[in-house]
C-alpha cells in the first residue's frame, strides 16, 4: 500500500524521539545513534509501569552481524546477557509424534552453479551411497553433539540465546554512550500537525512535552502512534496463522545448556525450550479455539525441567502485518508494526530489518517515494518470513486431533504452495533476492517435514559412480573431522564468555 498524497512538511530531520523501551525500543537507539548520533538527537521514552512482553530470547545469525555492524564486543555482550550459542532449532513432534529434526544455520555439501547439493545426495541414495542429509552440515553435526567454537574464517554460523530484558539494558548503556537519551514517563497524550497528520510531540504523565521529526513507535501490541493515532490498518493473517495465545515462565537450568533451540510440537501448538547460561527460557504458543487457558497451562507445566523462576504470563496476540510500517513521520518497529509467531525466532530480525531498511534510506526530508519504498521491501520480506512460518505446520503427517487435521489441510498463500509443488517435483528451491531464508532451509525444513522430491537434477548424473562417491565421501569426512575438534559448547562459553553473575 502506498503512502497517500496528503502534504509533506518540508522539515528537515533532526529529531528522533523512540516510543517504548524493550528489545525493539534499545535496538533502534543502539544502532542510530551509533550510526547518526553525531548529526541527531536520539530520545527515548520508556515507563516502568507499562511491562514488556519479556521473550524473544532466541535469535537467528542477522543478529551477530548486526552487532559486527556496531562493533559491539561479543564477549561483553554474551556475558552481559547469560548467552549462549544457537546453531539451529531442533523440531521435536512436527512430522509426526517422536519424530526430530533440526533446521540449521550451516550450509549443507557443496553446490553446483546449475544445482543445490541436495540433488546429488538423492543421486547418492539412491546409489546407495549418501548417508543421512544432516551428516553434510558442519553446524547440524555440532548441534547435534552440543558442540561449538569460533572456526577460522568465520566458518561456523551462529546465533545467541539471551537474556532479553538483560539485552535492553545492555543496549542502554551502549546507546547512553552514543547520546541516546532516556526519558522516564508514560505517554498521554499525542499531539499532530492539522494540516499534515504529522505527529509534533509527545505529552507525558508529568506533563513533560517531547518534540520530534521522526517517531518510531516500539509501543508493542498497543501501536500507540501507528495504529491508535494515525490509524494504520492491520491485516490479519490468523487463517493461515491458528495460534493466539502464549504463556512464558523460566526455570532454573538443571544440565548444560545446548546449542539449539527445541521446538516441541503439542496439542495445539507447540513449546520452547531455549537455555541460558543460569536458566532455560520456557514457553507454550496455542490456539484457543482448541485448547483452554487452563489446558494449555496444565500442559505447559506438566512438560517443564526445573524450578520455575516466575509464575508464568499470559500473552494474547493477534498474527498478522500493519498496512504500513511506515506512516507519516513514524515507523513502526516490533510489535507495533507485525507479528509472527516465534517458531523460527524471526521477531528481533525483523525488528534489526525494520531499523537497517530505515538506516538506508534515513531522510533528510521525508518524501512520499522514501515511505513507499521502505513499505515495500519491509512488506515483501515479512510475507517471506509468513510463508515459511506457516510451512511448519501445512506440511505433516500429523492428523490426531482437530488442530492438527485444520492445519494440514489448510488453504495455503499462493506464493507457498508453488514453493512446495516445485520442490515436491523437482527437488528446486528458487530463493527471492534479499529474503530470509535461504536455500539450505527450505531445503531443511521440507524434508524434515517429510516431502521427498521426486527427481533430481541432471547434474547430478554426470558425475560417474566412483566420482560421485568420492564427492560425498569427502564432504563427510570434512564434515565429521571438524566437529571431532570442536569442544564441548558450555566448556568453550564458560572460558570465552562467562556470565556476569548467576541469575
Amino acid at each position: 500500500m502506498t503512502e497517500e498524497v496528503t502534504e509533506f512538511p518540508h522539515k528537515a530531520v533532526k529529531r528522533v524521539v523512540i516510543a517504548g523501551g524493550g528489545t525493539a525500543g534499545w535496538m533502534a537507539a543502539a544502532a542510530i545513534s551509533r550510526m547518526l548520533g553525531r548529526v541527531l538527537d536520539i530520545t527515548l521514552i520508556e515507563s516502568e509501569e507499562i511491562g514488556t512482553v519479556g521473550v524473544g530470547e532466541a535469535t537467528i545469525p542477522t543478529l551477530v552481524t548486526f552487532h559486527r555492524l556496531l562493533e559491539i564486543n561479543e564477549q561483553e555482550f554474551m556475558a552481559a546477557t547469560q548467552a549462549t550459542i544457537k546453531l539451529g532449532i531442533s523440531f521435536e513432534n512436527w512430522k509426526d509424534r517422536d519424530h526430530r529434526y533440526i533446521h540449521s544455520f550451516g550450509v549443507t555439501g557443496q553446490d553446483h552453479w546449475m544445482a543445490n547439493f541436495v540433488h546429488f545426495w538423492m543421486r547418492g541414495r539412491e546409489e546407495g551411497l549418501a548417508s543421512r542429509y544432516e551428516d553434510y552440515c558442519v553446524e547440524l553435526r555440532a548441534a547435534e553433539e552440543n558442540k561449538f567454537a569460533h572456526l577460522p574464517r568465520k566458518g561456523m554460523n551462529y546465533a545467541y540465546h539471551m537474556d532479553a530484558s538483560l539485552y535492553a539494558k545492555f543496549l542502554r548503556r551502549f546507546s547512553e554512550g552514543y547520546g541516546a537519551k532516556r526519558v522516564e514517563g508514560k505517554i498521554v497524550e499525542v499531539n499532530q500537525d492539522d494540516a499534515s497528520g504529522y505527529i509534533t510531540s509527545l505529552k507525558l504523565a508529568d506533563g513533560n512535552v517531547i518534540e520530534g521529526d521522526l517517531f518510531i513507535d516500539c509501543t508493542g501490541f498497543r501501536a500507540l502512534l501507528i495504529g491508535k493515532t494515525l490509524n494504520v490498518g492491520f491485516t490479519d493473517w490468523s487463517h493461515w496463522l491458528l495460534n493466539d495465545s502464549a504463556l512464558a515462565t523460566q526455570t532454573t537450568a538443571v544440565r548444560d545448556a545446548v546449542p539449539y533451540t527445541r521446538a516441541i510440537a503439542g496439542n495445539a501448538g507447540w513449546q520452547w525450550r531455549i537455555p541460558l547460561q543460569h536458566r532455560v527460557g520456557n514457553g507454550i504458543v496455542y490456539c484457543s479455539r482448541y485448547i483452554s487457558d487452563d489446558e494449555a497451562k496444565q500442559e505447559f507445566l506438566g512438560s517443564l525441567e526445573g524450578e520455575v523462576i516466575k509464575d508464568p504470563w499470559p500473552i494474547r496476540f493477534r498474527p498478522g502485518q500493519r498496512q504500513k510500517c511506515w506512516s507519516k513521520n513514524v515507523v513502526a518497529l516490533g510489535l507495533a508494526g507485525s507479528f509472527i509467531e516465534p517458531l523460527e525466532s524471526t521477531t528481533i530480525h525483523l525488528i534489526q530489518r525494520g531499523i537497517t531498511r530505515l538506516l538506508n534510506c534515513f531522510p533528510h526530508v521525508i518524501t512520499p517515494e522514501i515511505v513507499n519504498e521502505y513499505n515495500a521491501r519491509l512488506d515483501t520480506e515479512l510475507q517471506h518470513v509468513r510463508d515459511f512460518v506457516v510451512l511448519h505446520y501445512c506440511v505433516t503427517n500429523r492428523r490426531d486431533n482437530a488442530y492438527w487435521r485444520t492445519v494440514g489441510s489448510m488453504e495455503l498463500p499462493p506464493s507457498l504452495r508453488q514453493r512446495i509443488e516445485l520442490f515436491r517435483e523437482t527437488g528446486n528451491v528458487f530463493p527471492v533476492p534479499t529474503e530470509l531464508f535461504a536455500e539450505n532451509s527450505w531445503i531443511q525444513v521440507m524434508m524434515g517435514q517429510g516431502i521427498t522430491p521426486r527427481q533430481h537434477h541432471p547434474i547430478a548424473e554426470v558425475m560417474s559412480f566412483d566420482e560421485l562417491r568420492q564427492f560425498l565421501d569427502s564432504i563427510r569426512a570434512s564434515t565429521a573431522n571438524t566437529v571431532r575438534q570442536i569442544p564441548a559448547h558450555m566448556d568453550y562459553l564458560r572460558s570465552y564468555c562467562p556470565a556476569d553473575k548467576p541469575f
